[in-house]
């Protein structure tokens, strides 16, 4: 039986990943059912008019941080409403925000921020020690490296980095390879399933493209516990609103360390759970009644 559309809904993709991808396709049907009509737009194609649309909903747009400057733009000029809202979107694409969530009590892997000219010298601080560098504002493990501080090959590749960026360094966590990094999603601020993912052997990024891998898990109390203070300090910096975010994070020393908190363009880890993608679907559908009212 076919469903009257109530709303039209803009799923924002990247060039390069357009349609409606498989993880998300049950999600699309779902919201199909609901009387929602989800269109893939490529964010930055100057020919889409969004006016068209009730709201935007961030997908596939991994490629927003390598055109920072515009995506910060297309938000500015965006007529609807984006969901997630888009000052947390902001807040949440510049890695900054670990320190200030380590500010407010949350424990995270120790991060220190510098930018490409100092970032020599913030290396020399941590001779020695094996550490990921990665820019403040990135996705998919681009520009990142890791190595052993003084190692000339490591050395060269801090050179070669892009100078107009800042840069996050953190120590290596041997536990995402041992053990794994966790990732728990969350869908209007209620626990929905998690994940675990773990990088191909003799590699550090957890990312499927380099050979990572991710499998259903079910979370200790303690992990849960720890990813709920973390959105807790996030609602006190001033982002009590989010309708979907994955919280990643690593085991250390028998605490839950917080890696990133995703709530722009997350991978959901719908596939294999459909009652998630559906769940998802009938709160897209609140939000959307709630910010444009449907006269009877």
């Amino acid at each position: 039986m076919s469903v009257e559309t109530t709303f039209r809904l803009a799923l924002a993709t990247a060039a390069h990943l357009p349609g409606i991808q498989p993880d998300d396709a049950h999600l699309a049907a779902s919201l199909r059912h609901l009387g929602i009509e989800p269109v893939s737009c490529t964010w930055n194609d100057p020919d889409i008019d969004w006016s068209r649309f009730d709201a935007v909903l961030i997908r596939t747009m991994w490629d927003y941080f390598k055109r920072y400057a515009d995506f910060l733009r297309w938000l500015d000029r965006l007529p609807v409403p984006t969901i997630n809202p888009a000052p947390l979107l902001r807040w949440n694409s510049d890695k900054r925000y670990l320190l200030e969530l380590a500010r407010h009590g949350i424990d995270i892997i120790p991060s220190t921020i510098a930018p490409a000219g100092q970032l020599r010298h913030a290396l020399d601080e941590m001779a020695g020690q094996d550490v990921v560098v990665k820019p403040t504002v990135s996705g998919g493990a681009w520009h990142t490296v890791r190595g052993v501080v003084g190692d000339a090959a490591f050395a060269q590749a801090i050179a070669a980095l892009p100078t107009q960026l800042d840069y996050l360094v953190q120590p290596y966590v041997p536990a995402i390879a041992d053990e794994g990094e966790w990732s728990l999603l969350y869908f209007d601020n209620q626990y929905s399933h998690a994940v675990i993912k773990r990088p191909a052997r003799g590699d550090y990024r957890v990312q499927g493209d380099f050979g990572g891998t991710a499998e259903p898990v079910e979370p200790d109390p303690s992990i849960l516990l720890a990813a709920r203070r973390a959105l807790a300090a996030v609602a006190a910096i001033g982002h009590p609103d989010h309708a979907y975010v994955r919280v990643d994070g690593v085991q250390v020393d028998g605490r839950f360390a917080i890696m990133e908190l995703e709530m722009i363009e997350p991978g959901l880890h719908l596939a294999h759970r459909p009652d998630a993608a559906e769940r998802f679907a009938r709160n897209l559908l609140g939000r959307l009644r709630a910010r444009v009212p449907v006269t009877p």
